[in-house]
């Protein structure tokens, strides 16, 4: 369980990463990768919790960190 939980967050800080270099979002290199580890941890406890999941752990890492990163900033712009 421990070297999912890190696999997770270096999977979310990866897709940050690569989002705010590629484009996808504006928000800051800094803020993107807290974002997506935010999002990510959030998914690991739910499915440790209730078993929710995509699929392997990996999948669930990289679209629970794509999700965070549409829902949290587009719900602070106006």
């Amino acid at each position: 369980m421990f070297m999912i939980l890190m696999g997770t967050v270096v999977i979310a800080g990866i897709v940050g990463y690569l989002s705010e270099q590629t484009g996808f979002t504006h928000n800051g290199y800094l803020q993107s990768i807290i974002i997506c580890v935010g999002g990510a941890f959030l998914f690991y406890f739910l499915r440790i919790m209730f078993g929710i999941s995509f699929g392997p752990p990996g999948l669930d890492a990289v679209l629970s960190s794509i999700g965070a990163l549409i829902i949290v900033p587009t719900h602070w712009r106006k």
